[in-house]
């Protein structure tokens, strides 16, 4: 990656974009030290620390939603619109034909994505004002900006304010994806994250050597550096397992046409084991999330939240059962719609090929689906090992240090790994696009 970069450097059409890449980032970290006024930050820390979603959601924006600042709510409803439309538009017939549109159709599903990102960063922020208000005396609001019986227009500011932090972050990260390189979005969680993880371990850092007791401050030194080899060989498994494929072999049968014979060539379909990324996580992770979201904006101390906290909540073995459960579901839901066998076998065939040793047409789309849900169940499996046993082997070696757990959760690892091999896939498709361009001119 490090070479791909320094050949990229090189290039002055792929430096600028780089820049431009850099630049923009720069904007959107700086976005993320902005404060907004009304807010009390000391009472949204405290309860943002004792909520371990609302935990997980500051670490993806880079800590900006514990400080309440101007990306606190970050790209979040942006993603969850996403993911909303890409299951409407398998579920409604009108979405998918939209969807096959071309360029136009796709840019109108952008378009009603951007507008359900607003929405629901309305309904988020209130989320976030009303749920976290609750758990601390006093509230979230600093009643030094409004009055206390003009309360209600401090909470109409603030969630103006939250919604148009959203959506600059959004126009951040199409900028980056239209100008710059690799995907805007996915960069701007890569950012967030590894930001969240540079926090917690200066922190963890500045802890362990403030200690007075020098016995307690070597037990603080050594659980860092158990965590830290932790992470490097969780890292290096999801780095594996993420580019580990199955090729199919395929055999195109030579054609004499004229007097030129072409054919005649092997290849291969490549199929990914972990072809669905970290899709499946979020999609979970977020539906079972969402009651407890709506229930704490709703009646915070309802019976139905605590139920929902009590015996569904983070941590508890039922929320890790179904966790796993919507996680293989969900790889399997993905997997039908990225990859179809009938679809694939019938291109093989159209242009004269076969997979040797299997009869083209039914047989080989029969032959490619079952390697393909044989691959998903292990990739589904192999997701849902990640979500939940590294975060109880994080628990053990940080001694309960719940900043570096929701840091270097085992989703963001996900996202890092993902987003750093789709960038650097991306710069060498550029380079080489370049290389050929250079070549023909």
């Amino acid at each position: 990656m490090f070479e791909t970069l320094k050949t990229a450097f090189k290039i002055k059409e792929i430096r600028r974009k780089i820049f431009i890449t850099l630049g923009l980032i720069l904007v959107y970290r700086l976005g993320c030290w902005i404060p907004i006024p009304g807010i009390d930050v000391a009472a949204m820390s405290a309860s943002i620390q004792g909520n371990d979603f609302m935990g997980l959601m500051s670490a993806i924006t880079g800590g900006s939603l514990q400080y309440g600042t101007f990306f606190a709510m970050g790209i979040g409803p942006y993603i969850n619109a996403s993911i909303i439309m890409q299951l409407l538009t398998v579920g409604i017939p009108a979405l998918e034909r939209l969807q096959k549109q071309g360029e136009d159709g796709r840019k109108k599903i952008a378009q009603y994505t951007r507008y359900a990102t607003i929405i629901l960063g309305i309904i988020q922020a209130v989320g976030i004002l009303v749920g976290l208000g609750s758990s601390v005396s006093g509230g979230l609001l600093d009643s030094s900006l409004f009055p206390a019986h003009l309360g209600w227009l401090q909470y109409i500011a603030l969630i103006i304010i939250f919604c148009a932090g959203t959506a600059f972050t959004m126009w951040i990260g199409e900028r980056i994806t239209e100008h710059g390189v690799g995907n805007g979005i996915s960069l701007l969680i890569f950012v967030g994250i590894l930001s969240s993880a540079g926090n917690a371990l200066i922190s963890t850092v500045s802890q362990a050597l403030g200690l007075a007791d020098s016995q307690n401050q070597q037990m603080q030194i050594w659980s860092l550096i158990f965590f830290l080899a932790t992470v490097i060989i969780i890292f290096s498994l999801i780095v594996f397992v993420d580019l580990a494929e199955r090729k199919i072999p395929v055999q195109y049968a030579k054609q004499v046409k004229g007097r030129k014979m072409y054919g005649g060539q092997s290849t291969h379909i490549p199929m990914k084991v972990n072809a669905s990324g970290v899709l499946p996580l979020i999609f979970a992770f977020a539906l079972l999330s969402f009651p407890q979201l709506i229930a704490n904006m709703i009646a915070p101390n309802g019976g139905f939240a605590i139920w929902w906290a009590t015996y569904l909540g983070t941590g508890t073995w039922l929320y890790a059962l179904i966790v796993a459960v919507l996680i293989v579901f969900f790889a399997f839901f993905y997997a039908q719609i990225q990859f179809n066998p009938e679809d694939v076998s019938r291109n093989i065939q159209q242009y004269g090929g076969f997979i040797p040793g299997i009869r083209p047409g039914k047989p080989t789309t029969e032959y490619l689906a079952k390697i393909n849900n044989r691959i998903t169940l292990f990739g589904a499996i192999f997701l849902a090992l990640v979500a939940l046993v590294p975060s109880l082997i994080f628990s053990a070696v940080s001694q309960g240090n719940a900043g570096l757990i929701n840091a270097f959760s085992t989703t963001g690892l996900l996202i890092v790994v993902s987003v750093a091999l789709e960038f650097d896939k991306q710069l060498e498709a550029q380079i080489m696009t370049r290389h050929y361009k250079g070549f023909m001119g």
